[in-house]
């Protein structure tokens, strides 16, 4: 039997792979390359837009917590993850080039997996298919699941800048790790108070690209422009992305605030600019961050963009298993179904593929525990609620723990040992 997968990204890939892996026929439909979107540079697979930063790894988060369960299960893309990471502390952040091409030679060495570039206007929703377009998802197929849907939704997204390491100043800036713990894999930007308030008030200020029928609410707030946050009051920076806390300057100083740059790529010649995602202008961007003393002369690689994410209302049409509620060989996963961020995807699109495989073997469905994260996003898409949005992976949508712990991150260990246990019995149970 032929599996269709729709969209080359990141849960697309995942479910791709795991369904070949199974020994079914897969027909991966990637559009790029023949239809572009307003983000994407390239016609690779599972190219990374926002940023090259899968988060932390630490057993105390629930993006560590996620990554050990897809661990578990099998994840062929967080396996992709780790063979091509860059130094960046306690978070996974990879080469995004290596990284695409990992997944690419992975995808490549299925010989059950066709790579179709086309662009898919409409679901037949008679044969089994994935669902995984994304948040970039093409105009008319945006048209076709709002009619079929009833509604699409979105938000608005923005991508931070990224910048040539041979235009940094790094006589003004230095590395560092927060309390010098870890490797110092950032590259620390200091500003005093004069440098920082001068900045600020050049960034409220300063040209926005316009967006049609934008409203400020539309904004999702995991991934904020820095604009925005800074409009909320003068020192929201300072305790946000530009937090110095911790970040002592090689003399000893305490900075007034900090911006941060993390490696893009093996090589370190690109540098993203932590926290930045940007509606401004390209040439507001070069002059206002051109205030940080370290960036005056920076050299864009890539300017920061806003760009609008599309989401279904998931809970009026998804099952737990991201299957659609009347047509169950028919799934969707990735940002389309309402997961937020890298690994969540990756995640959406296993689970999809574990599921759509038991179907047609007739096996029961496969939803992990309540207890882990992945179980836990697979209730977010597939519970009411007044006003559905997009989840990140977050210890908030777990049940409580049977016993109250005082000390936070020993409460978050204790999370994430429940879960992988409780996770560990399910894929014995069910064979997996």
């Amino acid at each position: 039997m032929r599996i269709k997968v729709i969209g080359g990204g990141l849960a697309g890939c995942e479910a791709a792979y795991r369904l070949a892996s199974d020994g079914y026929d897969v027909a991966l439909y990637e559009m790029r390359g023949k239809v572009n979107t307003p983000c994407h540079s390239t016609d690779s697979l599972a190219e990374l837009v926002c940023s090259n930063s899968l988060k932390s790894v630490s057993d105390d988060t629930a993006s560590g917590m996620l990554k050990k369960e897809l661990e578990m299960l099998g994840s062929m893309m967080l396996q992709c993850a780790y063979e091509t990471a860059v130094p960046a502390g306690g978070a996974l952040a990879v080469d995004r080039i290596a990284f695409s091409r990992a997944v690419e030679e992975r995808i490549g060495s299925m010989s059950n997996i066709e790579i179709i570039r086309q662009e898919v206007k409409e679901i037949d929703f008679t044969e089994p298919t994935i669902i995984a377009t994304g948040p970039l998802t093409s105009a008319a197929l945006h048209e076709d699941m709002s009619l079929r849907f009833g509604c699409a939704l979105h938000f608005y997204d923005a991508v931070a800048p990224i910048v040539d390491a041979a235009s940094i100043d790094y006589d003004k800036a230095y590395f560092g790790a927060r309390y010098d713990r870890g490797d110092a894999d950032y590259l620390n930007c200091p500003m005093n108070k004069e440098e920082y308030l001068q900045f600020y008030r050049a960034l409220i200020g300063a040209d926005r690209v316009k967006l049609h029928s934008f409203e400020s609410d539309e904004i999702f707030e995991g991934c904020m422009p820095v604009e925005v946050m800074a409009s909320r009051g003068e020192d929201t920076l300072r305790f946000g992305p530009l937090r110095p806390v911790g970040l002592r300057t090689p003399d000893g100083g305490k900075p007034y605030a900090v911006v941060q740059l993390r490696k893009e790529n093996l090589a370190g010649d690109a540098y993203n600019i932590v926290g930045f995602q940007t509606n401004l202008t390209f040439g507001e961007q070069k002059r206002v961050f051109g205030m940080i003393p370290a960036l005056k002369d920076a050299e864009y690689l890539r300017y920061g963009v806003m760009h609008r994410n599309t989401y279904i209302n998931a809970p009026d049409v998804l099952a737990s298993d991201f299957s659609l509620k009347e047509a169950p060989l028919v799934f969707v996963v990735g940002q389309l179904s309402g997961v937020e961020g890298y690994v969540e995807s990756i995640a959406s699109g296993l689970i999809g593929a574990i599921n759509m495989s038991a179907k047609l073997s007739g096996r029961s469905a496969v939803v992990p525990p309540p207890t882990t994260i992945t179980g836990a996003l697979c209730n977010h898409v597939s519970t009411r609620s007044g006003n559905y949005q997009p989840m990140n992976a977050n210890f908030g949508i777990l049940p409580p723990l049977a016993d109250k712990v005082r000390d936070k991150k020993e409460r978050k260990r204790a999370y994430t040992l429940r879960g992988i246990a409780d996770l560990s019995a399910c894929l014995k149970d069910m064979n997996l």
